[in-house]
């Protein structure tokens, strides 16, 4: 992995590397991109400002890195189940499992990567592409696993798991952010149950 200037880091400077980035993560989700400096980042993290500075050359920088780490701690919450939702009974079970995160959070917090979408998308355009690239990988393993069930004749030949993995999605951004504002996870599962709904009458009828 680079740094900023373009060296590759050895694993002390990985770790550090990984420090800032965890703690600037951690600052921006409970404060906001805005709410948080660079120098808020380098107190938590604990480095000088060289250091920071000579990992990441700007907070833009920073930010994107954030996005990256706030992708791949979301996507690894939902495992193993993300990889493998190629089932109603696995469709559920991940389901399942959003859910119970919330409540384990309290419902505070949305989503770590919607949070960063609705602060970033407009002002910031190459943080809207890295964002939309991590949606994407998300919508891609729901997609995946309902492709299989359609391969599988699980779903009907007319059912589409690009749209139906894009609605699942969508609504699921949707009731995390009901659910931070409400502080109940109704909102997301009654988005989520809907989805699954739509999903299953595509199953054929015997």
């Amino acid at each position: 992995m680079p740094t900023s200037a373009g060296h590759r880091l050895t694993p002390k400077g990985r770790a550090t590397r990984e420090r800032i980035v965890a703690a600037a993560a951690a600052l921006m989700f409970d404060r906001g991109v805005a709410g948080t400096s660079t120098e808020d980042v380098r107190a938590a993290a604990g480095v000088s400002s060289s250091q920071l500075y000579h990992y990441f050359e700007n907070k833009q920088q920073l930010v994107r890195a954030v996005i990256a780490h706030q992708t791949e701690a979301v996507l690894a919450a939902q495992e193993p189940l993300l990889s493998r939702l190629d089932s109603l009974p696995a469709l559920q079970a991940w389901r399942d499992l959003i859910v119970d995160l919330q409540r384990q959070r309290h419902c505070v917090g949305g989503c770590p990567i919607g949070s960063l979408a609705s602060e970033l998308a407009d002002a910031d355009p190459e943080a809207r592409q890295d964002l939309a690239a991590g949606f994407a990988r998300w919508g891609s393993a729901i997609r995946d696993g309902l492709a299989a069930m359609r391969d599988r004749g699980e779903l009907r030949e007319e059912a589409d798991p690009e749209r139906l993995a894009l609605a699942t999605l969508t609504a699921l951004q949707g009731g995390l952010l009901m659910t931070q504002t409400s502080r109940s996870t109704a909102p997301l599962e009654a988005a989520l149950d809907m989805s699954l709904d739509a999903i299953r009458v595509m199953a054929p009828q015997h």
